[in-house]
């Protein structure tokens, strides 16, 4: 039943991560629905960040594929290596400060919902942006400024149904970058962000006085999971984006949240 678990969230993050409608808010309800349906409490190692942790490490190596060549030129683009630095700076500081709030939270559906709510008014307000992006050869060029506010916009992400794409990518358009632009930086500050927490979470899942062997088969198949099913996803927002087609996500983000919000209540 463990694997079955893991399947269906890592089918879930795969295609949640990189589409605007947050990854970790369609996690933290899927959670509470198969809680709901099977009338038994999740095994440990799906409860709270841990395997949401080994979900997004999948996902981190679909950008890896994807953006394999951009990641290869960083090396030599000092100037996008420090807009990275600076536009991670605001995310660092909120893991590291509010890691235990962020734990709590990741056990609410009704908190995922609210986000949801927060993440459509945010994907509904680029229509204008994507419109101009559209219609333009070039959005404008990324700097420092831009980059430590589309961070900022990062930062608000670690909350479950706060959408980190959507976020990022919404930051970069109302900046005034190209949707392409938007999403290549959105996915290059993926790497720092979800390579940071994954470490971490993993350096503290092996310093746990309790074995945790039998736990890293469904950790395992989930992120493998993710990963294949991240590698259409990230392809297809791409497309999306292409198109200007980002802000129609914000009707799914709407109806999901509001419907969560009215499930969490009557259930309570």
């Amino acid at each position: 039943m463990d694997i079955i678990y893991a399947i269906i969230l890592g089918l879930i993050q795969g295609v949640a991560e990189f589409l605007p409608v947050s990854s970790s808010g369609h996690l933290v309800i899927a959670e509470a629905l198969l809680q709901r349906l099977t009338d038994r409490a999740l095994p440990q190692i799906f409860a709270g960040m841990t395997m949401e942790i080994a979900l997004h490490a999948g996902t981190l190596f679909s950008i890896v594929v994807v953006y394999f060549r951009d990641l290869l030129a960083l090396t030599r683009q000092w100037q996008r290596l420090l807009q990275i630095l600076v536009a991670s700076i605001p995310v660092a500081c909120t893991g590291l400060f509010l890691r235990d709030m962020m734990s709590v939270a990741f056990n609410s559906a009704l908190l995922a919902g609210c986000c949801l709510l927060f993440t459509a008014v945010i994907l509904f307000c680029t229509r204008r942006c994507e419109q101009s992006a559209q219609q333009a050869d070039s959005g404008r060029p990324l700097t420092l400024m831009r980059a430590l506010i589309i961070g900022a916009m990062q930062a608000v992400a670690v909350l479950p149904g706060i959408s980190r794409a959507g976020m990022t990518i919404s930051g970069g358009l109302l900046c005034g970058l190209s949707g392409r632009e938007s999403a290549r930086f959105s996915f290059q500050l993926a790497l720092p962000a979800l390579g940071g927490a994954s470490l971490l979470e993993l350096i503290r899942l092996v310093q746990k006085e309790t074995a945790v062997t039998a736990e890293l088969l469904p950790l395992l198949v989930g992120a493998v999971v993710s990963f294949l099913t991240g590698l259409l996803a990230l392809r297809w927002l791409l497309a999306l984006l292409e198109h200007g087609r980002l802000h129609r996500f914000s009707m799914y983000c709407g109806a999901v949240g509001l419907l969560t919000i009215v499930w969490q209540l009557l259930a309570g």
